[in-house]
């Protein structure tokens, strides 16, 4: 099977090349249903697939030195709607209905979800090439009000310094 080089894709697919690469961050997680507020660390490893047309992103988060959540997202663009679209695997468990869409808003990516437990909108905002800030807000079936999640700080590492995934 032959990939398609990066210069024939598409420029949605290019945009998804932003998310590429290694990354370490500082992040703050807001007290939830799922967990306590405080501080917490991650590691971000993503490779583009299949000539670029996908992202596969592998994260993993560190509270108190002990991994406290993990996900691996798959990210590609849906030429035929203009779409961007995520499905995130995670150690809650549950099953993705369907994927998180939205589009690029210059040097952001704003993307949103819905399942019968509420809706999450997620916002990748990249300062540069070598960092980007991300914020993961909730708002639970039946209610009106997003809450805050996590949010943090991205900075571009070496591959070599992320281990274990």
């Amino acid at each position: 099977m032959n990939a398609s080089p990066f210069s024939s894709l598409s420029d949605g697919h290019q945009c998804l090349q932003a998310l590429v690469g290694a990354w370490r961050g500082e992040e703050e997680v807001a007290a939830t249903q799922w967990t306590d507020a405080g501080a917490a660390t991650s590691e971000v490893l993503s490779e583009a697939e299949f000539g670029g047309l996908f992202v596969v992103q592998r994260y993993r988060q560190r509270r108190d030195g002990t991994v406290s959540f993990g996900a691996h997202n798959v990210f590609g663009f849906d030429q035929q709607n203009g779409l961007v679209t995520m499905h995130q695997f995670d150690s809650m468990g549950f099953v993705p209905m369907s994927p998180a869409t939205g589009t690029w808003n210059g040097s952001e990516l704003a993307l949103e979800r819905s399942s019968p437990r509420g809706a999450a909108r997620m916002a990748y905002s990249f300062d540069g090439t070598d960092a980007y800030r991300m914020k993961l807000q909730f708002k639970p079936a039946g209610s009106d009000a997003w809450q805050d999640m996590v949010s943090g700080l991205y900075r571009r590492a070496s591959p070599s310094s992320i281990n274990g995934f």
